[in-house]
């Protein structure tokens, strides 16, 4: 078991060998035992305090020390925005889960660009990839200087090895690796899941609003690892995401060599179970909105450059009124994904634990036929929806399929048939 530090967004201090971290300084002229001071910062030093994040490392070498980076992305199918292959279908898509690879497939090799908005150049919008993998990554180490990663397991724990420290992140959880942060991936088992590459601001807890001070995900139940460590003298592949294309060098030693660090620039992981849902007492579906657990603010208020939202296990209590997510036609687009169990809105099936569905902005979507037969005849008592946890990243542009994500078989073909069977409504004569 991992030590972790709970709070989100907090300043934190972690040595792993005592003295290792200075007091009252940042960057003395000779750190203890010959360590080498770095700043680590995800904002512009200029940022106000409040949305400034920065950490600083106290590490056995710089990690400026490394040869020239080379290309390494042959084969790869992991992709940048933006996504101008052909024009984009408004169409409404859905994909059966990732096959498990055959031949062994680390982490980073198992890692596929379903699609994405914006342009990584800029800093603005989000990717969606995929993994599906069956080993670790040996003498692998992994940046993505792109954006920050948001990671949603659905089969099989994580065992995410950073320069900050060592979080294990089974399904249910997600972890946040800051954008440039070092890190590897161990595993257990086979493993699948999602993540949201975020080229935006990084992702926040959502203001409350008239909610108040407390609800939704709340912060102390995020938690951060503390300092790890390696003394390990060995060749390490590290592959640097850089605008959109892998890159490689060759270390001497485990990059993985911070002895101590302080700052609130740090990864950390979250038990989607002790989100705080919130919803209706009265009638009425509430909005989506209202089950965000974290946030990417765009420069217009209240339009996200990304939400994480999730839909998990809730009672259900409104009076007439319909419960499964109702029709709608949306400015946002959504990108779907489910980690297991059904969700209330495709109880007709075809949305599968692993799978990815995608409604891009102003085409309708909503219950299938089956779903809105069962909810519209239902006799409304309180119902407790169990066993489920389905998730979306939700942005204010299109999001772009790629080539990849509309040419594999896991693409349904048949998505929009289960939009078929709904009856006429009869009006009075």
């Amino acid at each position: 078991m991992h030590q972790y530090q709970t709070g989100f967004g907090n300043h934190f201090a972690s040595e792993a060998v005592a003295g290792a971290l200075p007091v009252g300084r940042n960057s003395p002229q000779r750190p203890a035992f010959g360590l080498y001071a770095e700043q680590f910062s995800v904002s512009a030093f200029t940022m106000p305090r409040s949305d400034n994040c920065r950490s600083w490392f106290y590490r056995m070498r710089p990690a400026a020390a490394h040869p020239p980076f080379a290309p390494c992305d042959s084969g790869s199918q992991l992709r940048s925005a933006p996504f101008t292959h052909e024009p984009v279908s408004p169409n409404r898509l859905r994909w059966e889960p990732l096959p498990m690879p055959q031949e062994p497939v680390d982490w980073l090799d198992g890692l596929v660009t379903y699609g994405g908005n914006g342009d990584v150049g800029t800093g603005a919008g989000i990717a969606a990839h995929l993994y599906a993998a069956n080993r670790s990554m040996e003498r692998r180490v992994f940046q993505s200087s792109d954006g920050e990663l948001l990671i949603v397991p659905q089969l099989g724990t994580l065992h995410i090895d950073t320069e900050m420290g060592r979080l294990d992140v089974p399904p249910g959880h997600i972890a946040v690796i800051p954008r440039g942060l070092r890190f590897a991936v161990r595993l257990d088992e086979p493993s699948r899941g999602y993540v949201c590459e975020n080229y935006g601001s990084p992702f926040r807890l959502p203001d409350l609003g008239p909610i108040g001070s407390n609800g939704l995900a709340n912060p102390r139940d995020f938690e951060t690892p503390v300092a790890w460590f390696e003394d390990v003298e060995r060749e390490t592949e590290l592959v640097q995401k850089f605008q959109g294309r892998l890159w490689r060098t060759v270390l001497g030693h485990s990059p993985f060599d911070v002895v101590a660090w302080h700052g609130n620039a740090a990864p950390c992981r979250y038990d989607l179970s002790r989100f705080n849902t919130i919803g209706t007492v009265s009638f009425d579906h509430p909005d989506p909105s209202i089950f965000t657990v974290l946030t990417s603010p765009s420069e217009t208020a209240g339009t996200a450059n990304c939400d994480f939202v999730i839909f998990p296990p809730r009672w259900m209590v409104g009076e007439d009124t319909f419960r499964p997510p109702w029709f709608h036609r949306n400015v946002m687009s959504e990108f779907m994904g489910l980690v297991h169990g059904v969700y209330d809105a495709k109880e007709g099936g075809g949305f599968v634990p692993g799978g990815a569905s995608l409604h891009n902005q102003m085409n309708g979507h909503g219950p299938d036929a089956e779903t809105t037969r069962k909810a519209m005849d239902a006799k409304l008592e309180p119902q407790k929806i169990e066993n489920t946890l389905a998730f979306m990243f939700e942005s204010r542009w299109v999001i772009r399929p790629t080539e990849f994500a509309m040419t594999i078989p896991a693409l349904q073909g048949d998505y929009d048939a289960c939009w078929d069977g709904f009856d006429k409504a009869t009006l009075p004569q």
